[in-house]
């Protein structure tokens, strides 16, 4: 377990280090030293959790009905300072997919890598008009290089933009062009099969 990100600023020193970390630094039991941290921060505190195991993620991704998602969200890290050091996946989920595990590592091809991350989660999630470039078909477009396309995001320093992407198309409109995003905002909220319409259902 690893702190992420904290409110306080005598709290700041402990993002990226670990509670064993964290229990050396303050000389208390780690259970100790995460409730006190927590009341400090008055439960404002965020962490990532180390559950998978890499072979177990090499096998998921040869499966050809497993999609490639993440629940990272968008981040800039001149604006949102209290992000403090958050998961790599935020900014290089898709780009390592594509750079260390389909370049490097050849566990799936190019194409079927492509395809896990946009046709299959589109038709899984039921949007039908999402996913393909086809007639008719939202343009959500990514102009890459494949060559070159890797993350740079790391769990020391992870708030850095991948490399190798040129453009970002959302609705048909740029809206990221090399590294920099245009101000455009095409986009909107898409609300699945199982979306109730109340206000309580799941909204943030």
């Amino acid at each position: 377990m690893v702190i992420s990100a904290v409110q306080k600023p005598e709290n700041k020193k402990y993002e990226g280090k670990s509670l064993g970390d964290l229990a050396r630094a303050t000389g208390k039991d780690p259970v100790d030293a995460m409730c006190d941290l927590l009341l400090s921060e008055n439960g404002r505190v965020s962490i990532i959790q180390f559950a998978a195991a890499e072979p177990d993620l090499v096998h998921a991704l040869r499966l050809p009905w497993v999609a490639i998602g993440s629940d990272g969200t968008a981040m800039h890290p001149d604006r949102f300072p209290w992000l403090g050091k958050p998961h790599p996946r935020h900014y290089g989920t898709y780009p390592r997919m594509l750079g260390p595990y389909v370049r490097e590592k050849n566990l799936i091809s190019f194409p079927e890598a492509i395809r896990k991350m946009t046709s299959l989660p589109a038709q899984t999630l039921g949007f039908l008009d999402r996913g393909l470039l086809r007639p008719g078909m939202k343009a959500d477009v990514v102009i890459l290089q494949p060559e070159r396309v890797a993350d740079r995001a790391t769990f020391e320093n992870p708030q850095q933009f991948p490399v190798g992407i040129e453009f970002v198309l959302v609705n048909g409109t740029v809206v990221a062009e090399r590294g920099r995003h245009t101000g455009a905002r095409p986009g909107r909220i898409l609300r699945g099969k199982g979306y109730i319409g109340s206000a309580s259902a799941g909204s943030f």
